[in-house]
């Protein structure tokens, strides 16, 4: 493979042969001493009580004001910024001057990682800064860094092009600190879902992602091969099947976030790895579900933003519970002006036409639905909407409705026209559920690619007995999406799939 260099990054290289010839490791493997961050100094300096006086921090240089004996400098670390002062004298105290006059000034570059000892002080201006004692280069940098530079109210090498930051995403990490942000709140959402479901007496477990049918969901796989078994093997599209039979095995409450993989469309909103979060809550309903989902994005807003109300591209939406409920066939008729209960196949297929809504010759009665709803209603569901009480035939995993057979007892809560989460009152009835999966066989016979296989353990494990049982699917991409007001899937994940480049 090519690699490619402009003239900076040979100059680079040049500094690395003399940095050694210097006698200088640039990339030395000894323990550096961080006792301090630029937010720890930030927040703990003390003008008055002269605190801070024996700190070492180590970072990125991202600028440089050199003034013969005396310079400032910027050091960049995890946490934030922090101005340094350097005294060439005070670095080298003795008569070498080298590690100032020759690798500070004129071999070291922006974006080399560096440590520094020293105190903090205020500078006459008032500007808090670290007063070196002692440099140490870290690690050398060979490429260029894409530095913004403003200059009459124009800004220069922003690095804002999107396909160079998702490829690049080192580097929009290090010079982008709003991108870091994205993702420390990522982490931060995961962390308040663990500690909610795990103060609901939740289990976190973990389940197969190579699995010799892929079920839980009905969408297109990806498919492998194991050598030593010599069988084809799919890589997960859910872990749904597999965390009921944990249920039935005898746990209350079951929980993973897990990676899927679907090998379907990418878009603004899918990627073909994401990941998602399933719950599965012995005797409990898809009620008492919405009303537990409620809570945990309330809770998650307050969190990570400090309100229930968040901005979402240009709207401003409220996590605060309750939501709004509203079954699937009433919104159809709400948003599309017609009432598709009871239709049949032949009749949906002529409602389609005449709302000129897309559809395939191997579309079931559930998709034909599932189509109309898409093209009419989805859009219009802003704020947090549970739409309830979908038709049989699009939901193959979940129990009939208690007052109503056509339908099922599920949901799926909607923010800004997206789909968040989906969840059911599970089917346990093991013959209605075989029953189900032959009608998905009949779909996927059909031509449907995406339909359902036929589980024939996952129907011997309900043979056994399953509890009532409510369970949740919640994509954890699109939760960041909303809850970090970003509006691609690309950028709450750190390396989304690209097609690769032949050079560098």
């Amino acid at each position: 493979m090519e690699q490619n260099f402009s003239e900076q990054e040979l100059l680079r290289r040049e500094s690395l042969a003399k940095i050694r010839e210097l006698g200088i490791d640039p990339y030395p493997a000894a323990l550096y001493p961080v006792n301090a961050s630029a937010q720890s100094v930030a927040e703990g300096f003390d003008a008055e009580k002269n605190n801070m006086q024996d700190v070492c921090l180590a970072g990125r240089l991202m600028s440089r004001r050199i003034m013969g004996a005396a310079s400032f400098a910027e050091l960049q670390d995890e946490s934030g910024r922090i101005q340094l002062y350097l005294n060439r004298d005070e670095i080298c105290p003795g008569e070498d001057k080298t590690m100032y006059n020759t690798v500070f000034k004129k071999l070291m570059d922006i974006g080399d990682i560096i440590g520094v000892k020293g105190f903090a002080f205020l500078t006459k201006t008032g500007q808090l800064s670290i007063h070196v004692k002692e440099l140490t280069l870290l690690s050398k940098s060979l490429r260029v860094l894409p530095i913004v530079k403003e200059q009459d109210g124009k800004v220069f090498d922003a690095f804002s092009d999107p396909e160079l930051r998702y490829r690049q995403r080192y580097v929009d990490l290090i010079v982008n600190p709003q991108v870091r942000d994205v993702f420390i709140k990522r982490s931060k959402i995961i962390a308040v879902m663990r500690e909610y479901f795990n103060q609901a007496g939740c289990l976190e477990v973990e389940t197969p992602i190579l699995q010799s049918i892929p079920g839980g969901a009905t969408a297109r796989p990806f498919i492998t091969h194991h050598n030593a078994l010599d069988i084809d093997l799919y890589m997960r599209i859910a872990n749904e099947l597999y965390l009921k039979r944990l249920i039935v095995g005898g746990y209350n409450g079951v929980y993973e976030f897990a990676k899927d993989f679907r090998n379907e469309g990418m878009d603004k909103t899918h990627n073909p790895e994401f990941t998602c979060m399933e719950i599965y809550v012995a005797y409990k309903d898809y009620l008492w579900m919405m009303e537990f989902v409620e809570k945990m994005l309330e809770k998650i807003s307050v969190a990570v933003n400090g309100t229930t109300k968040v901005t979402i591209g240009e709207h401003t939406v409220d996590f605060k519970a309750p939501y709004r409920r509203l079954p699937i066939l009433e919104a159809i008729k709400e948003y599309a002006g017609v009432d598709v209960k009871g239709m049949d196949v032949e009749q949906l297929r002529a409602t389609c036409k005449q709302l000129n809504v897309e559809i395939e010759p191997s579309m079931g009665k559930g998709k034909l639905i599932d189509a109309i709803f898409g093209a009419y209603c989805e859009d219009k569901l802003i704020d947090p909407t549970f739409i309830i009480d979908y038709p049989v035939e699009m939901s193959p995993l979940t129990k009939r409705h208690r007052n109503d057979p056509t339908l099922t007892e599920r949901f799926e809560l909607f923010v800004c026209g997206k789909e968040l989460a989906n969840a059911y009152s599970e089917l346990n009835d093991p013959i209605d559920q075989f029953e189900r999966f032959e009608e998905q066989a009949k779909l996927k016979s059909n031509g449907d690619d995406e339909a359902m296989f036929i589980d024939m353990d996952f129907v011997r494990a309900l043979e056994y007995g399953m509890p009532p049982t409510s369970g949740l699917g919640m994509g954890i991409d699109r939760l960041t999406m909303f809850m970090t007001g970003q509006t691609t899937i690309q950028d709450v994940l750190f390396f989304p799939q690209m097609r690769p480049k032949t050079s560098l």
